[in-house]
C-alpha cells in the first residue's frame, strides 16, 4: 500500500512530499485503494458475461452516495492496512477522509435509499446497475442572517473524481423535439389488431449526446463490484466556428451550453416553465440513454463484444428487470415501447406484454402534489412520439376498464393516464402502475394506504400487482463506517457475521441485563457525543454540553415532517425555563438539520423560524447551557455519519399517514438512539420489532387523522384551550423572535391556523407530554441504556440486505449469489469452488 501510495503521488499526480498538499495525499490514497478495486471490477463484469445472469437496472433520480474512500476500504477489507500505511507515512487518515467531497447526486431519503440498495445488491452478488445523470453542480444551501436558506451552486467535481471512469466508446444519441411524420400519409402507427403499421419518423429533432461515467460499487467482502452508470449531456458540435468568425461568440457555444444544462444540476427549480422543461428533459435523457444501453448489453454475445447475438426479444423480461424508483423514470415505459414498435418492429401487443413484464414501480409518497403530472402541451412539444404512445396505452387501458365496469364514467376518469380538468396533464404514477408488473410501497402502513386510498381502483383491478417492501439501510455505512466503537462492541458480544446478517442482532437481547455491557454501550455513546460536540464547536462556533440530551431532527424540511412542532416544543421549553429558572430541567441540545427545495417558500420560512428561535434561546443568560438549539447547515451524508452516532433522541414526528417509510429512523435505532414518533411509516414496524413500550409513541393514528378530516380540523380550538401553545404562537406573531421584522413569520402563523394539512396543533399537547417522559427517563442512565440495547437488538429487520432479498424473490425473480468471485490474483474458474461468503445470500 505504501508503494502504491508513493507511486501514485509521483506518477499520477506528479508531486513529491516537498510540494504535495493534503488533497494530493487524499488523491494518492484514493488511487491506491482504487487499484485494489479495479481488478475485482473487471473480474465481476467478466463473470457476469460468462454466466449471463438476469440484470437488474435501478433507475433513480438520486444516488446519495456520500463519500467513497472509507466505504470502499471497509467493503474490501482494507481499512486496517490503510490506517497502518498512512500512519507509517506520517499522515492523518481522518484528515484525508475529510478532504473528499460528498458526491453531489442527491439530497434526501430517495437517494440515500438508492445508495443503500446498490451496496446491498453488490453484497448479495446480484448483477445490478444504477443509472441517472451526472450533475456537475449540486445545490448547496447556505444560511444568511436576514435571508435564511440561499442556494449556491457547488461544483463537486472541480478537483476531479478519482472513482469514476468516462466511457466515450458507449456515448449514445438522445432525441428531443421535432414532429412525427408517417411513411404512408394518414396511416396509423398501430392498427386495431395491435400490429405495427406505417412507422413514424421524427423530423426536426434536436440531438444531445449521452456520455456515460462509471463508478464502481463494491459489495462487502465478496469481491463483487457492480457499476453505477451516470450520464453526462454533450452537444454533437461543441463550437460553431461560423458564428465565432462573425463575432457572435455567445451563439458559437450556445448549442453546447443548452445541451450541457440537461445534466448541469440535479434539481432545476421547476416553479417556472423553463425549469419544468429542463426537468422533463433530464428525466427523458437518462431513460433514453439507459434503455439503449440495456438493449445493447442484452444483444451482446460475450464480454466486450459489440456484435449482436440476440435479436429476438421474447426472453427480454427473463434477462432484464428495470426498477423505477418513484415516478421520475416513468418515461422509460413509452420509450421502451417506442424502441420495440418503431425500431425493432414488434407488434404492439407483444411489445406491451414484454414491457409490462420488464418494469416494476416503487411508490414513495402518498402526497398528491409529490406525484408527477406533466402538462400534455409540454410533452407534445418535447417528445411528440411519446405522447402518441401514451395516448395509445391509455386508450387500451380505458377500453379494458370500460369492458369490466360498463357505464362507470367516474372510474374511467379516476384511472385514466390523462387528467382532463383545466390543463391536461399526464399522471406519471398511473403510467407506472399500468406499465409495470409489480407496484410496491415501502412500509406496511404506506403500502396499505397505497392500496386502499391513493390507488384503490388500480388495486381493485389487479390486487396481485401490489406489494410491500419495507425499506432498509446498509449496516456497512450506517454502523461499521460511522460508529466503529459500537460496531466493535457488538462484534465482541455476538461475532462479526451480523454485518452480513443483521438479524443476528437479536442475540443482544441476552445482554440487556449485563451491567458491564450497559456501561460499555453508554461509554461509546458519550464518546460519540464528545466528538460531535468538538465538531460543532469547530464548525459552528457554538459550545454545547456533551452531557446534555442530544435531541436530533434531521431530514428534508417539509410541512408534513413537522419541524414546526419541534420548534413549538423548543419555545415551550424556553418559556418554562424563563418562568422558573430554579426548577430541575434536563439539559437538552436540540439539533435540527435538512434542506428545503429551492422553490418551497414555506419550508424556507420554517428554517428562518428555527434559526430565529435559536438566536434568542442560545443568547439568553437565564437559559444558559440548559437548552441549546443548533441548525445544521448543508445537511448531507458525511454530516449524518457524524450526528447519528451521537444522538440520544431521534425525532420521527410526521403526521400519521404521510411518511411513506423513512430510513433515518432506522439509522438512529441501529446507532443507539431512542425514538420519539408517531405511528407512521416504518415507525410502526420499529414499534412491532422492539415493542411499543421501548419507543416514545404519541399522537394521532391514521384513523384519528381520517376522523379529524371528516369532522373538520379547527386549529383555533387548540390555540384557545392550550395556554403554552397560545403563548408560543403569540411570541412568533408578535415578533419576539424577529424584533427587527415583527411580521416576518405571518405566513407561518396563517398557515398553522388556516391551511395546515398536517395538523401540528392537534398533536402538540401529546408531543409535549411525551417529551416530559423522555426527560424523566433520561435522568436514569441505566434504564435509558437498557432501552437503547433493546432497540439495537430489534434493528435487524431494517437491513437493506433483507429488503433487496425480498425484491429479488418477489419482483425481479432472481436468486442472490452466495459465491465469492475470485480476486484478480486467482484463476477465473475458481469461483465455483470457493466457500460461500457467509450469510450474504
Amino acid at each position: 500500500l505504501k508503494q502504491g501510495f508513493n507511486r501514485h503521488l509521483h506518477f499520477t499526480l506528479v508531486k513529491d512530499r516537498n510540494v504535495a498538499t493534503p488533497r494530493d495525499y487524499y488523491f494518492a490514497l484514493a488511487h491506491t485503494v482504487r487499484d485494489h478495486l479495479v481488478g475485482r471490477w473487471i473480474r465481476t463484469q467478466q463473470y457476469y458475461y460468462e454466466k449471463d445472469p438476469k440484470r437488474i437496472y435501478y433507475l433513480s433520480l438520486e444516488f446519495y452516495m456520500g463519500r467513497t474512500l472509507q466505504n470502499t476500504m471497509i467493503n474490501l477489507g482494507l481499512q486496517n492496512a490503510c490506517d497502518e500505511a498512512i500512519y507509517q507515512l506520517g499522515l492523518d487518515m481522518e484528515e484525508l477522509e475529510e478532504i473528499e467531497e460528498d458526491a453531489g447526486l442527491g439530497n434526501g431519503g430517495l437517494g440515500r435509499l438508492a445508495a443503500c440498495f446498490l451496496d446491498s445488491m453488490a453484497t448479495l452478488g446480484l448483477a445490478a446497475h444504477g443509472h441517472w445523470t451526472r450533475p456537475r453542480g449540486w445545490v448547496v444551501p447556505s444560511l444568511l442572517p436576514l435571508l435564511g436558506q440561499v442556494e449556491e451552486a457547488d461544483d463537486w467535481l472541480r478537483h476531479g473524481n478519482p472513482w469514476e471512469k468516462a466511457r466515450p466508446e458507449y456515448m449514445l444519441p438522445v432525441h428531443f423535439y421535432g414532429r412525427v411524420e408517417h411513411a404512408a400519409t394518414g396511416a396509423k402507427s398501430v392498427d386495431t389488431q395491435g400490429r405495427a403499421g406505417a412507422q413514424p419518423r421524427g423530423a426536426g429533432v434536436q440531438v444531445v449526446l449521452a456520455l456515460p461515467y462509471d463508478t464502481p460499487v463494491p459489495g462487502y467482502m465478496n469481491n463483487t463490484v457492480n457499476t453505477m452508470r451516470l450520464w453526462s449531456a454533450r452537444a454533437p458540435n461543441d463550437f460553431n466556428l461560423r458564428d465565432f468568425n462573425v463575432g457572435d461568440y455567445i451563439q458559437a457555444v450556445l448549442d453546447r451550453n443548452l445541451a450541457e444544462n440537461i445534466s448541469r444540476v440535479l434539481y432545476p427549480n421547476d416553479n417556472f416553465f423553463e425549469g419544468k422543461e429542463l426537468r422533463l428533459k433530464q428525466e427523458y435523457f437518462v431513460v433514453a440513454a439507459t434503455l439503449q444501453d440495456i438493449i445493447r448489453r442484452f444483444k451482446a454475445s460475450r464480454f466486450g463484444s459489440t456484435d449482436s447475438v440476440r435479436n429476438v426479444f421474447d426472453s427480454f423480461p427473463d434477462q432484464v428487470a428495470i426498477q423505477l424508483n418513484d415516478t421520475h423514470p416513468a418515461m422509460a415505459i413509452p420509450e421502451l415501447m417506442r424502441i420495440f414498435v418503431d425500431i425493432e418492429k414488434l407488434p404492439w401487443n407483444k411489445a406491451w406484454d414484454i414491457t409490462k413484464r420488464t418494469f416494476a414501480y416503487t411508490n414513495h409518497t402518498v402526497l398528491p402534489e409529490a406525484l408527477e403530472r406533466w402538462p400534455v402541451d409540454l410533452v407534445e412539444k418535447l417528445l411528440p412520439r411519446h405522447l402518441q404512445i401514451i395516448y395509445e396505452i391509455n386508450q387500451k387501458h380505458l377500453d379494458h376498464i370500460a369492458f369490466l365496469f360498463p357505464n362507470d364514467v367516474d372510474r374511467l376518469r379516476r384511472m385514466s393516464l390523462i387528467e382532463e380538468g383545466g390543463t391536461k396533464r399526464i399522471n406519471m404514477a398511473h403510467l407506472c402502475i399500468v406499465g409495470s408488473h409489480a407496484v410496491n410501497g415501502v412500509a406496511k402502513i404506506h403500502s396499505e394506504i397505497v392500496k386502499t386510498q391513493v390507488f384503490e381502483h388500480f388495486a381493485a383491478l389487479e390486487p396481485e400487482k401490489f406489494q410491500n417492501k419495507t425499506n432498509g439501510i446498509t449496516p456497512r455505512r450506517w454502523l461499521l463506517l460511522c460508529n466503529p466503537g459500537l460496531a466493535e462492541l457488538i462484534a465482541e458480544k455476538i461475532g462479526e457475521d451480523y454485518v452480513r446478517d443483521l438479524s443476528q442482532l437479536t442475540k443482544l437481547r441476552e445482554c440487556v441485563d449485563d451491567d458491564v455491557f450497559i456501561r460499555e454501550v453508554a461509554k461509546v455513546k458519550q464518546e460519540n457525543k464528545v466528538k460531535f460536540a468538538l465538531y460543532l464547536e469547530k464548525e459552528y462556533k457554538v459550545k454545547i454540553n456533551p452531557s446534555s440530551m442530544f435531541d436530533v431532527h434531521v431530514k428534508r424540511i417539509h410541512e408534513y415532517k413537522r419541524q414546526l412542532m419541534n420548534c413549538l416544543h423548543i419555545i415551550t421549553m424556553y418559556n418554562r425555563i424563563r418562568k422558573d429558572p430554579a426548577k430541575l430541567f434536563v439539559p437538552r441540545t436540540v439539533i435540527i438539520g435538512g434542506k428545503a427545495a429551492p422553490g418551497y417558500h414555506m419550508a424556507k420560512m420554517i428554517i428562518k423560524l428555527i434559526n430565529a428561535v435559536a438566536q434568542v434561546v442560545n443568547n439568553d443568560p437565564v437559559v444558559g447551557s440548559k437548552l441549546k438549539v443548533i441548525f445544521l447547515e448543508n445537511y448531507r451524508v458525511s454530516l449524518a455519519e457524524k450526528v447519528i452516532p451521537a444522538t440520544d433522541l431521534s425525532e420521527q414526528i410526521s403526521t400519521a399517514g404521510t411518511e411513506a417509510s423513512g430510513t433515518g429512523n432506522m439509522k438512529f435505532m441501529l446507532n443507539g438512539a431512542l425514538t420519539i414518533g408517531t405511528m407512521d411509516g416504518a415507525n410502526v414496524e420499529m414499534a412491532e420489532e422492539a415493542g411499543e413500550e421501548n419507543l416514545f409513541i404519541f399522537g394521532m393514528r391514521v384513523e384519528d387523522v381520517t376522523e379529524l378530516d371528516r369532522e373538520g380540523y379547527n386549529a383555533q380550538k387548540y390555540y384557545d384551550e392550550l395556554p403554552e401553545l397560545k403563548q408560543a404562537i403569540d411570541q412568533i406573531k408578535s415578533g419576539f423572535f424577529s424584533p427587527e421584522e415583527p411580521d416576518l413569520f405571518n405566513d407561518v402563523v396563517n398557515m398553522l391556523f388556516h391551511h395546515d394539512r398536517f395538523k401540528v396543533f392537534a398533536d402538540y399537547e401529546a408531543y409535549v407530554k411525551c417529551q416530559e417522559k423522555v426527560s424523566e427517563l433520561y435522568l436514569n442512565s441505566k434504564a435509558w441504556t437498557k432501552m437503547v440495547i433493546k432497540n439495537i437488538a430489534a434493528a435487524g429487520k431494517f437491513s437493506s440486505d433483507r429488503t433487496i432479498k425480498e425484491y429479488a424473490r418477489d419482483i425481479w425473480h432472481v436468486e442472490p449469489s452466495n459465491l465469492k468471485i475470485p480476486p484478480p490474483n486467482e484463476p477465473r474458474d475458481a469461483a465455483e469452488h470457493r466457500i460461500p461468503n457467509g450469510t450474504a445470500a
